[in-house]
This record gives structure tokens, C-alpha cells and sequence, in this order.
């Protein structure tokens, strides 16, 4: 009886089975797998996102200058708040929304609250400010009456509480927006009182917004601001009087139309200071009746007075009105008065009823010029000359 080799013999069922079986375990792969993760295996668990808020929990006498820096890793930030006293502060990301930093100065002596979230992670702070060894704020702006309406000559007349170092620092919350722009500047004249001119006359008929965003910047040592301050003006009409001294003559033109001629008396030019300033005054005040004293004179001295003048409207700080005097035979022929420009009394009403602060009063024809600083004389520098007081111009910002 022939056998075959065993090499040459069929494979049974059985080890054909076995042989598949030693397949499949080979490949790692069942042939069939229910729902779930197959027994025996594992799977990562995904980390949640870490933040952190900077200045950190509990920090205090925190700078009011200091910004405001939330960070996350291991997600992008989906919400950042800063709050305090129900306000909230403004802040920006960056490009994959993983960093977050405040825009705007913080207040100085006040609480903040941090929170800020990335996925299932959410992170708080509360700091504190530190109160300012000085406070400072806006003492006054001027013109700026309730309801005023302005001349196309006005300056923003800012006076602060406090002295100010950090010129350069604080003039740049300065802001001034005009619904007709035009160039202007800051010049400072102390350490208390900066003022802003245009360089061309303010167009007419517009809305003017001043606003001084000084809280939480620093404007000396120990000094900060701790109050912002907004306000609008209207300017009104171009208003605008020539006076011709050598003529005795006063015109008066609105919006470039002649509405008033008046026949006038300038200073007599005896002494200096009866001599009117020739140069672009503006309208400061008024008064009906303002009492004039003769300046650097006692009663009983030669050239002494003490009057009360009707309808008195203030064009310099050296005495000089355009004011009612009833002395109608040297108007429009001589020069009599103490440095004033009189008029007849119906027409001194008149201008005095229609004037705005900040209209312009531009007299010619005498020996003295008017300062710069004698009352609203700005107009008498020049625009480029006017800009050097600028802290932000490379200067100390003093005149």
C-alpha cells in the first residue's frame, strides 16, 4: 500500500481553521466588532485649556497704567471680561484668539474683576488700583457757557487742578473733533492751562467736540487722572468787525455780508496806554454796565476816572472794550477815549446784543500792537509759532 509523503498528504478542516485563525490574529484586526471601544484597548483623554489672567488674583496698588494681559494654552479664548463699577474695559485679541490685551488706562482706586473662559475652562481675577497721591482733573474750559453759541476765533481754554509734568503724556487725551476739521494745536502756557487754537478760523455754523480722556493717565509723579471730561460747542455765525482807527470807522460783517456801519472813537494816544492795540482781537465778555478805573492812577491824580459804561463788551485784559459813550461829535472824526473803541449808544446795543465769545475784532491804524497773551490775542501769532508750545512737538510744551 502506497502513503504519501506527509508533505503531499490534504489538509484536513481543522487545519485549515487553524491556519485562518493564525491569520486573523496577525492581522490585529477582528473580523467582527460590535459598538465600543474593544475590550482591552484605551483611549487619551483631551487636556482642558489652561488661562492665565495678569495682573493676578488678589494683586493691589495695581498702576492705572498697567495693561490688562489674558493668555490661554491649549485652546483660543472664547470670552474675556474686565469689569468695575459696571463698566466695562475695552481690549483687543490677537490673530488665533489666544491672547488678550486692555486698550484703555485702568481707573485709578477701584476693584476689577477678570473673567475670562477657553472650552471648559474658566478663569478668574480681581485686583485693585492704587489710589493717586494727587487726583487729576479738569477745573474748567472756557468758553463753554450752557447753551453759548461761538465766535469763528474761539480757543479751548483748558484749566486743570493741578500742575501737569507729563505734558506730552496728558495732551495727547486731549481730543478735539470738529464737524467741519481743521487744523488747530495746543500750546501750553503754564504747568495748569493749555489752550487750543486753529490754524484758520473755525468754518461756521458746525458742532465742535472736546474731549479729555485723562483717567487713569499719569500727569506728574503720584499724579493721575480721575475723571474724564466732555463737552460740545456750537460755533455760530462768522463774525467779524474791521476797525480802521485812522478812519473812526467800525464795520461789522456776518457771514461775509456787511450788517453794521458805526462811526467810532479810539484811545488818544497820549500815553501808551491810552493807546488802542492795533491786531485780531476776539469778544471775551460783556457787561451793562461795567465800572472803568483809570489803571495805575489815584484818585485826585491827573487823568483819573472811575465810570460806569453801558453796554461793554471785553476785546483784550489791558482795558480795552468796545463800549455806549455819548459823545457822538468826536465819533467818526477824532480819537478821545482812554484806549476803548466807543460808539454811539444804539449802536454799542447792537453789538452787544449779537456778539459771540470768540468773535473777531481786527483794528488797524495805531502804533501799539497787541500782545499775544493780552486776553484772546492768539490770533496774533503765528500758526507755526503757536504749535511750538506743543508738548508734542519736541518742547516742554511752556511758551
Amino acid at each position: 500500500m502506497n502513503v504519501a509523503p506527509a508533505w503531499r498528504r490534504p489538509a484536513t478542516a481543522a487545519a485549515l481553521l487553524a491556519v485562518a485563525a493564525l491569520t486573523v490574529s496577525c492581522s490585529g484586526a477582528p473580523a467582527e466588532q460590535g459598538p465600543g471601544t474593544p475590550e482591552g484597548t484605551t483611549t487619551a483623554t483631551p487636556q482642558a485649556p489652561t488661562i492665565k489672567i495678569s495682573p493676578a488674583e488678589g494683586s493691589a496698588k495695581v498702576s492705572p497704567e498697567k495693561k490688562v494681559v489674558v493668555t490661554a494654552a491649549g485652546g483660543a479664548l472664547e470670552d474675556v471680561t474686565v469689569e468695575a463699577d459696571g463698566e466695562q474695559v475695552k481690549g483687543s485679541y490677537n490673530t488665533d484668539k489666544t491672547k488678550w490685551v486692555s486698550k484703555t488706562p485702568l481707573k485709578p482706586s477701584t476693584s476689577y474683576n477678570v473673567t475670562a473662559k477657553a472650552g471648559v475652562t474658566t478663569t478668574t481675577s480681581a485686583f485693585t488700583t492704587v489710589k493717586p497721591e494727587r487726583a487729576l482733573q479738569i477745573a474748567d474750559v472756557t468758553p463753554n457757557a450752557k447753551g453759548e453759541t461761538l465766535g469763528v476765533g474761539a480757543p479751548i481754554i483748558v484749566t486743570f487742578n493741578q500742575p501737569v509734568t507729563n505734558k506730552a503724556t496728558i495732551e495727547r487725551a486731549l481730543e478735539v473733533e470738529a464737524e467741519k476739521p481743521v487744523d488747530g494745536a495746543w500750546r501750553w502756557i503754564n504747568d495748569t492751562v493749555a489752550i487750543y487754537r486753529t490754524a484758520k478760523y473755525w468754518p461756521a455754523h458746525q458742532k465742535v467736540t472736546f474731549n479729555a480722556a485723562i483717567t487713569g493717565i499719569k500727569g506728574g509723579k503720584g499724579l493721575y487722572g480721575v475723571k474724564d471730561y466732555k463737552a460740545t460747542l456750537k460755533i455760530g455765525a462768522k463774525q467779524i468787525s474791521k476797525v480802521d482807527t485812522k478812519k473812526h470807522m467800525m464795520y461789522v460783517y456776518k457771514d461775509g455780508k456787511r450788517v453794521q456801519t458805526m462811526r467810532i472813537s479810539a484811545g488818544m494816544a497820549t500815553t501808551r496806554e491810552y493807546t488802542t492795540t492795533s491786531g485780531v482781537h476776539l469778544t471775551m465778555e460783556r457787561g451793562n454796565p461795567v465800572r472803568m478805573i483809570s489803571p495805575g492812577r489815584k484818585k485826585g491824580d491827573p487823568g483819573y476816572y472811575d465810570v460806569m459804561i453801558d453796554h461793554a463788551v471785553r476785546i483784550s485784559n489791558s482795558g480795552e472794550y468796545v463800549h455806549a459813550k455819548n459823545n457822538v461829535w468826536a465819533q467818526g472824526v477824532r480819537n478821545v477815549s482812554h484806549g476803548c473803541i466807543n460808539s454811539r449808544p444804539d449802536q454799542a446795543k447792537w453789538f452787544y446784543d449779537n456778539f459771540q465769545r470768540g468773535d473777531v475784532v481786527d483794528i488797524t491804524g495805531t502804533t501799539r500792537e497787541l500782545e499775544w497773551n493780552n486776553g484772546w490775542g492768539f490770533w496774533q501769532m503765528s500758526f507755526s509759532q503757536w504749535k511750538k508750545g506743543s508738548a508734542l512737538n519736541g518742547k516742554d510744551g511752556n511758551a
